[in-house]
């Protein structure tokens, strides 16, 4: 006999699908969620059908955005000649929320991962080069992805890729140990990173 009604073990198993969304933390979220008054339950249906249909990508940096091109694209005060390379959205917020980085990024949407059949024609590399050869204004790429084994194989194929062009090429430095994720570091540690790039020649 099954623990659940059917409909309530489909919304666990859809919840249990979200990334670090364990069994049992989807079942509380599921019995949560039923437990909501209705006017709340609506609220969270209409947000996600609402990012779902509103949320695109900007045609410039790649990062997710209601509007095209995104505001951190549009904003005037922002420095044109640098453009900070990461792998996800997730990472933009992370830089912004410390308040050091004033320059432009371009997302990638991932990294160079066989074991997880991701190539890097499923990256945004091809829009990243396309974007640096029509604006001469950029003089520095801060290749900001993960201190992985992947994302430093894809920090660099973007350094040879790019270095030809004359452009500076740079990665995060100090203070980001190997195999963490950009996303849970402390500001601390992202601003010393920043702060202490360094140079990738593409050799």
């Amino acid at each position: 006999m099954a623990r659940y009604s059917p409909s309530i073990q489909q919304l666990i198993a859809e919840l249990s699908a979200l990334p670090g969304v364990g069994k049992k933390s989807a079942q509380r979220m599921a019995f949560h969620i039923l437990a909501m008054e209705d006017e709340k339950a609506n609220s969270l249906v209409d947000s996600i059908t609402t990012a779902r249909k509103l949320v695109k990508r900007c045609s410039v940096c790649q990062n997710l955005t209601d509007s095209d091109p995104c505001s951190i694209c549009s904003d005037v005060m922002r420095d044109k000649t640098t453009v900070m390379v990461v792998e996800s959205p997730r990472d933009v917020s992370t830089f912004e929320r410390m308040h050091e980085y004033k320059g432009l990024y371009h997302v990638l949407h991932g990294v160079f991962d066989p074991l997880k059949r991701k190539s890097l024609s499923d990256t945004t590399i091809a829009q990243l080069l396309e974007r640096l050869s029509s604006h001469p204004e950029i003089k520095e790429v801060i290749v900001a992805t993960n201190q992985t084994a992947e994302g430093n194989a894809t920090a660099l194929y973007l350094a040879r890729l790019i270095s030809p062009s004359g452009i500076k090429v740079t990665r995060l430095a100090s203070g980001l140990p190997m195999g963490s994720d950009i996303e849970y570091a402390d500001d601390l540690t992202l601003a010393s990173a920043l702060r202490g790039r360094i140079d990738l020649d593409g050799e």
